[in-house]
Formats: structure tokens, C-alpha cells, sequence
């Protein structure tokens, strides 16, 4: 007979409950997050002790009563036994509202803290991590399992204390009561710890990879929504429909293979429950037949009960311990970005000045985004201060790679960038950025009014200073006509050259020494682009410009134009000189001109 899925792995040897990794995550989540409630944790423990030794008093008090009722028949003294344990269980409802109360304040507190550092350590992160990491991972991290963390800790890992605390004092009381008829009851305890560790090992490697399967299935979502433009002009909502449903039906699986091997510890605890009362009644019973032990018919009958109150708590803790293999693997996925490092920091002497005015060279500069797809290889340019440059080529030459590597989203290999004379890695990340506006085509758009939109570069920044930008912008009477009304989710309500005209006016807000633009004026109408030239050329008086343009009619009146070709410059000069050379760049502009005609 073939074993069902679930025990499929119980026949390997066993991994520990606790692996060294687990045994770090758990150390860092208590040094950085709950270490510092210690006092109150504290008090927490204490309330919870309080709640198991009103169950040993329970038991004691039961006893007396039935010795009361059998022995010496006194009303009086049964109602006094009576009101004792209605006010001990009173105590303990009172306990039992405010341990939990207090517990999940603490545990939200510790995730709160958690997620503030995470999110500020996100922030450091280089640019290719964003690049290389899908967003539902992310959004999992943060939200879901940060979440899922929080009540762990904060109510089943709580409600675990209190019941070992429940099975330790009670179990205490049984012994101090019986200790042969108590380890006659326990004899089963080997199975249940060979249960729990065989179990765990499935719990942890199912929920890895539901865990897994959760980030890509909120990756999808996120996909299909931000793309549904297209999926409905081109007829792909089956294709949506079943790929989403796919994920969600493995999904289903992988909750119900989890739920399944969970599932094994409760009815193992239920069958050792039964046949350890069995043993308690039968031997307990002989115990108080025979004159050989001091146990009368009250006492085993207490007994039983403080059997019943061992077990229950037990059945709960050993299902804790089933749910605490998945939260394992939860905490390792949160920590797994803490791990994640930024490779592009400030350098121990960084400067925070620099002439923000001088020209820019790129040195023998190589780079690459991965080892076997070379892109630079010793590649020169001296973009000069105060003019305008233009860089040109086809798709993927490298265009706005340069950009890129001007402000340090990617570090260059070999060679180096200068500003001013000073290499940018010598600069701090702050300063180097914060002297640079860029205006691309590709434009984060939120949900929110116009004005909010412009101010978000600036924060501080007065009315009268968002009124100038707008106003140099072209975009000053949209604002008026739509006021505070939000823009839809990625400025959908707007159209391409709106859009622009809000970067260009958080350009203008910014005001930052150096100009880049990166297909600032592609893919807009005639009229749209005349609007937008005007408003770039009055951003781009006096600064170090630097243009990235797909349509060369935008960059005819560059100072200079670099033309690229598979990570090479292959031509550079005025319009007028690259026009004359007859070469790719005068191809290019002729192509152009004709289809535009």
C-alpha cells in the first residue's frame, strides 16, 4: 500500500525543527524587534503564569468539592467552594482579555518597526534590484507576510506560551499528585515528537513554494492590470483569463497539500489523548480500589480533568508547532531582502560639492549588464558644460544607458566619469543626483491632482514657486480647469503631452544645474511637440543639457551630436557637419524626414 502524499518524505531522515538559518532569523527578529519590550513581554509571561495556576487551583478546589459532596455532605462549604472557582475563573477572563490586547500591540509595533526598516532598506537599493525582482515579491514581503508575521507572533505564538505554561503547571500538579500514574500517561510522548519533527519538514518545503507561487500569481495581477490597454484592443482576455486562473488553481493546491499535512497532527494527538485516558481511567481506577495507593475516587476523577486540561493545550501546541514550520519560512522570505545589498554607496571620503558647471567626460568607460552582453568597451565622450549635447542611435545602443551611468543607477566597470573634473564616485549619491532634472519619456504619473504632482520633486516648495513652474511648463491653465481632481491611477486621464508637461515642470521646480532628457518629445503630435520644445527651451537655457532623442528633428540645434551604434560612437559633430559626412546619422535624419513628409 503506497503512503499518501503528504508522509511521502517521512521515510528520509530527518532535518531538524530548528535549522541554524532559522535559529538566525529568529535571533535577529527578537535583537532588532522585540528585545526592547522585554519589560512588557515580561508582564506578559507573568499574566500568562497566572492563567495556568488558575487551573492547578481549579483542580485543587474540584477535589475538595467532590470530597465535599461525598465525604462530608456540607452545603455551606460546596457553595464556598463554588464562589472560589466562579472568582478564579473570573481572574482568568479578565487575564484573558488583556494578555491578547497587549500582545498584539506589541507584535504590531515590532512588524511596524520591521517594515519601516524594510522600506528604507529598499530604498537603498541599486536600481538593477528593482530591475531583476518581480513587484509581486515585493508587495508579498511587505504586506502579506509581514502581516502574517505579526499574528503569528502576536497571537499564536502568545496563545502557545500560555498553553505550555497550562500544560507545565498542570502537569506539575498531576505529578506532585500521582507521579506513577502521570508517567503511565506521558509514555506516548516519544510519538508525538516524531510526529511533529516528520511533519514539519513537508510544512517547510510546501510553503516555500506556495509562498513562491504567491508572489508570481500577484505579479500577474499587476501585469494584467497595468497592461489591460492592450489586452482589450487586442482580444487576449481568454489568454488573461486562464493565465491568471492556472496560478490560482496551483495555488489551491499547494493550500490544500499544506492544510493536508497539517492536518496529520490533530487526529495523532486525538487517537494518543484516547488511549492515554484509557490508561488513566484503568489504572487510575485500580489505583483507587486498591489500599496500596492513596488515591480515593475524588482524587482520580481530578485527576481525569487535569488530564483534560493537559491535553487540550497540548493538541493546540503541537498545531502551533505544525504552523510555526510555515512561519519559518515566511520570516526567512522577509529577511531574504535584509540580505539584499546595494553595491552602489557613497565612498568613505565622498564630496558633497563640485562644479556642477564643468564638462562631463566619460573615460574609457566599459560597461556591460551582464558578462556574456558586452555594451561599452573603452568608450569616450565629453559632453560640455552649459551646452547642449545630443546623443543618437538605433534601439539598444546605449543611449539611455549614459544616463544611467551619469547618475549612478549603474556603476561603470572600468574607466570613469568625471564631472568637473571630479570622478562621480568620488561624490556622494545625494549630492551627484539632486544636480541633475530629467524629463523622459516614461513618466511616474500618481494618482493625484496636477499641482500635487509637480510639488512631489519639491515638497517644500511655495505656491508662487509651482504657479512660475507650471506657468513655464504650458501646463498652468489645466491646473485651473481640472483643480484638485486626481489623475487616475498613472495619470490615465491624461494624455502623452500632459504628462510630459508635468515633468518638464517638476524640471522647472527642480531647477537643477544639468539637463537630461530622455526622449522627452517622442511619440507626440506635431502641435503637442511644438508646445513642448517651447517650454524645453526655456528649461534648458544656461544648463548643461544632455538629450536622448529618437526623432532627430529634436536635437538639430544641439551644440554637439553623438551618434551611436552597438555601444560605439561612430559619428559626432553639429547637425550641419554629420548631414555633410553623409553618413548613418544623415541616413537616419533622411529616413525620418521623409516619413514625417
Amino acid at each position: 500500500m503506497k503512503l499518501p502524499r503528504v508522509l511521502s518524505g517521512f521515510r528520509q531522515k530527518k532535518r531538524p525543527m530548528f535549522t541554524p538559518r532559522d535559529r538566525e532569523n529568529i535571533r535577529w527578529f527578537w535583537a532588532n524587534y522585540l528585545k526592547e519590550k522585554s519589560p512588557w513581554l515580561l508582564v506578559v509571561l507573568v499574566l500568562i503564569m497566572l492563567q495556568g495556576l488558575v487551573y492547578q487551583q481549579f483542580l485543587r478546589l474540584t477535589e475538595d468539592g467532590l470530597r465535599v459532596i461525598f465525604d462530608n455532605g456540607s452545603v455551606a462549604d460546596l457553595i464556598q467552594v463554588c464562589a472560589i472557582v466562579f472568582g478564579l475563573f473570573a481572574f482568568r477572563g479578565g487575564v484573558s482579555y488583556i494578555v491578547p490586547r497587549l500582545s498584539v500591540t506589541l507584535a504590531s509595533d515590532a512588524v511596524l518597526k520591521m517594515r519601516r526598516d524594510l522600506i528604507d532598506h529598499l530604498m537603498t537599493l541599486d536600481l538593477a534590484f528593482f530591475e531583476r525582482t518581480n513587484s509581486g515579491e515585493i508587495i508579498l514581503r511587505l504586506v502579506n507576510q509581514a502581516q502574517d508575521l505579526s499574528q503569528f507572533v502576536g497571537q499564536a505564538t502568545v496563545n502557545a506560551v500560555r498553553d505550555a505554561a497550562t500544560v507545565v503547571i498542570i502537569s506539575g500538579y498531576l505529578i506532585y499528585k500521582s507521579p506513577l500514574l502521570f508517567l503511565t500517561a506521558v509514555i506516548v510522548l516519544p510519538f508525538i515528537i516524531w510526529m511533529m519533527q516528520a511533519v514539519s519538514d513537508k510544512i517547510k518545503e510546501i510553503q516555500a513554494t506556495a509562498e513562491n507561487a504567491m508572489g508570481a500569481y500577484m505579479t500577474g495581477i499587476e501585469e494584467m492590470s497595468n497592461g489591460m490597454r492592450t489586452v482589450k484592443i487586442s482580444g487576449q482576455e481568454p489568454n488573461e483569463r486562464a493565465r491568471l486562473l492556472k496560478a490560482t488553481r496551483e495555488i489551491k493546491s499547494l493550500s490544500i497539500r499544506l492544510q493536508s499535512a497539517q492536518a496529520l497532527v490533530m487526529p495523532s494527538i486525538d487517537l494518543v489523548s484516547a488511549f492515554v485516558y484509557v490508561l488513566v481511567i484503568g489504572g487510575g481506577g485500580y489505583m483507587a480500589l486498591s489500599p496500596e495507593f492513596d488515591m480515593d475516587g475524588a482524587a482520580i476523577i481530578a485527576f481525569l480533568i487535569g488530564m483534560a486540561l493537559v491535553f487540550d493545550p497540548a493538541r493546540l501546541l503541537a498545531q502551533f508547532f505544525a504552523k510555526m514550520q510555515a512561519a519559518l519560512v515566511i520570516l526567512d522570505g522577509v529577511r531574504s531582502l535584509f540580505r539584499q545589498e546595494a553595491s552602489i554607496v557613497d565612498a568613505p571620503d565622498a564630496l558633497d560639492h563640485f562644479d556642477t558647471a564643468g564638462d562631463i567626460l566619460l573615460d574609457d568607460v566599459t560597461f556591460s549588464y551582464s558578462p556574456d552582453a558586452p555594451l561599452f568597451n573603452k568608450l569616450n565622450m565629453t559632453l560640455p558644460g552649459g551646452k547642449t549635447t545630443a546623443i543618437v542611435g538605433a534601439t539598444g545602443s546605449g543611449k539611455t544607458t549614459i544616463l544611467s551611468l551619469l547618475t549612478r543607477l549603474y556603476n561603470v566597470e572600468d574607466g570613469q566619469i568625471t564631472v568637473g573634473g571630479t570622478p562621480i564616485n568620488q561624490l556622494k549619491i545625494t549630492t551627484l543626483r539632486h544636480s541633475f532634472s530629467v524629463v523622459a519619456q516614461d513618466i511616474v504619473i500618481f494618482n493625484n491632482s496636477i499641482w500635487e504632482n509637480i510639488r512631489y520633486v519639491r515638497p517644500e516648495a511655495t505656491e508662487d514657486e509651482i504657479w512660475a513652474a507650471a506657468e513655464a511648463a504650458e501646463i498652468a491653465d489645466l491646473i485651473r480647469a481640472r483643480g484638485d481632481a486626481p489623475l487616475g491611477p498613472k495619470g490615465s486621464q491624461l494624455s502623452g503631452g500632459q504628462k510630459q508637461r508635468i515633468a518638464i515642470a517638476r524640471a522647472f521646480l527642480r531647477s537643477a544645474p544639468i539637463l537630461l532628457l530622455d526622449e522627452a518629445t517622442s511619440a507626440l503630435d506635431q502641435t503637442t511637440e511644438d508646445k513642448v520644445k517651447r517650454a524645453l527651451a526655456r528649461l534648458s537655457a544656461g544648463k548643461t543639457t544632455i538629450v536622448v532623442a529618437h526623432r532627430l528633428s529634436a536635437i538639430t540645434n544641439a551644440d554637439w551630436i553623438y551618434v551611436l551604434d552597438a555601444g560605439r560612437v561612430v559619428e559626432q559633430g553639429t547637425h550641419a557637419d554629420l548631414m555633410a559626412q553623409a553618413g548613418l546619422y544623415a541616413g537616419m535624419y533622411g529616413a525620418q524626414k521623409q516619413s514625417y513628409d
